[in-house]
């Protein structure tokens, strides 16, 4: 079974930036479809940003963070990051990776822990 594991999260002052590392075992990172989502205290979970498995299409984003922050994928170290750079207020939150065997950004099945997001100032 694939487990993931967050990393990165903090707290960081408005305009800040952080990088989020999502590591999976034992399985290969790039045979899953690897999304980034957050939940705010009171609010639903929404995605922030997709980058689907080999074959499958393009990455893509949220519009609120669009511009901002950046998804990556080190095969080497079986880790999806998630650079997030001018960071605002609305983006506290705690934020979770999972993955998906399919070639598009849906129906996942794995998820991490998440790890919290906090910025203010």
């Amino acid at each position: 079974q694939l487990q993931l594991v967050e990393s990165g999260g903090g707290l960081v002052q408005p305009g800040g930036s952080l990088r989020l590392s999502c590591v999976a075992s034992p399985f290969t990172v790039d045979y899953y479809t690897i999304g980034w989502f957050r939940q705010a205290p009171g609010k639903e979970r929404e995605g922030v940003s997709c980058m689907p498995r080999r074959g499958g299409g393009s990455t893509n984003y949220a519009d609120s963070v669009k511009g901002r922050f950046t998804i990556s994928r080190d095969n080497a170290k079986n880790t999806v990051y998630l650079q997030m750079n001018s960071l605002k207020p609305e983006d506290t939150g705690v934020y979770y990776c999972a993955a998906s065997s399919s070639y598009s950004c849906s129906g996942y099945t794995y998820w991490g822990q998440g790890t919290q997001v906090t910025v203010s100032s």
